[in-house]
């Protein structure tokens, strides 16, 4: 069974949030503020988040960056705001997904269900992006039967960011995860990468573009087949 965390202050949001996903079938945990919410966390397994950004004690923001450092699974934003900063600033502390209030139901459910589709790739040992195969044991990249070795830093930013394709990630998050914390380099090294990544797959395929996500970082996209 797969388990939504609800954390939001607005009880009859939560109620409508319950409503749609118990039908679905969802286990839903509920959680009034951001402490509560790690508190639930601490107790049980949780496959996708939906975290309001305005609540008391821990706002979303606070608990999407502590969910993004203990835990590894999607994170929906919801929130009355639709300001272009907020959504920049949710990006970046590591949300997958942003809906702005009043929403359709109907809508973050099919957001819910791709998310939880893109999340269930990062546990194969292969990740297939339309013709190319980027497998994680070999640290071999298949281009329609060709194969392309990269350096090891080149191969694991890649295969962070085709994990999660869509997601936007921060240059300081994709040192984390690929470099680790004792990096002593900048965020420049990242620019540098994606470069080359860039220049090598040009000529060999279309079935992915790595984007510039404009004052977060970067995100890649598969191209529809």
């Amino acid at each position: 069974m797969i388990h939504i965390l609800i954390a939001d202050d607005d009880i009859h949001i939560r109620e409508l949030l319950r409503h749609y996903l118990q039908t679905e079938g969802y286990v839903v945990l509920e959680a009034s503020d951001g402490v509560e919410a790690l508190q639930i966390l601490e107790q049980r397994q949780v496959q996708l988040a939906i975290v309001d950004i305005m609540m008391p004690n821990k706002d979303g923001f606070q608990l999407c960056e502590e969910i993004r450092r203990y835990y590894d699974f999607p994170i929906i934003l919801l929130t009355a705001k639709d300001q272009l900063i907020d959504k920049e600033r949710g990006f970046t502390v590591g949300t997958d997904d942003y809906v702005t209030k009043p929403f359709e139901p109907r809508e973050l459910l099919f957001r819910i269900k791709a998310l939880l589709r893109r999340y269930q790739m990062v546990s194969s040992e292969k990740i297939l992006l339309n013709q190319t195969i980027i497998d994680r044991r070999s640290y071999e990249v298949q281009v329609k039967g060709k194969t392309i070795m990269l350096p090891m830093r080149e191969f694991e930013l890649l295969a962070q960011l085709a994990s999660f394709p869509s997601r936007a990630f921060s240059r300081e998050e994709l040192i984390q995860l690929v470099w680790g914390a004792d990096f002593d380099g900048d965020d420049r090294t990242i620019d540098v990468h994606i470069k080359r990544l860039r220049e090598r797959f040009a000529n060999h395929t279309d079935d992915f573009q790595i984007q510039t996500v404009r004052g977060v970082g970067y995100k890649l996209e598969v191209s529809k087949p």
